[in-house]
């Protein structure tokens, strides 16, 4: 079973004060964290490598939802303020 996830995106203060939403299909937590953290040379990586430890704790705490289809994982959108 797959599950889209909505992680909360954050760059903290005082680097800066942007947010927003990732949604991604994933089958569980651990390869959720692997998608975000694991972006191919060319693609840009929303999170900042040394805030790479606040990223699971976000995926935990995210709403996800069953889905009904077999989806590939992937990174579905990126939407930063």
């Amino acid at each position: 079973m797959k599950y889209i996830y909505l992680v909360d995106y954050w760059v903290p203060f005082p680097s800066s004060e942007y947010g927003g939403m990732i949604s991604v299909i994933a089958e569980d937590d651990q390869e959720c964290f692997d998608l975000l953290t694991n972006f191919d040379e060319g693609e840009t990586n929303p999170f900042d490598p040394q805030y790479e430890d606040r990223v699971m704790p976000n995926i935990v705490k995210a709403p996800k939802f069953a889905l009904v289809d077999d989806e590939e994982s992937r990174v579905i959108d990126i939407f930063l303020t």
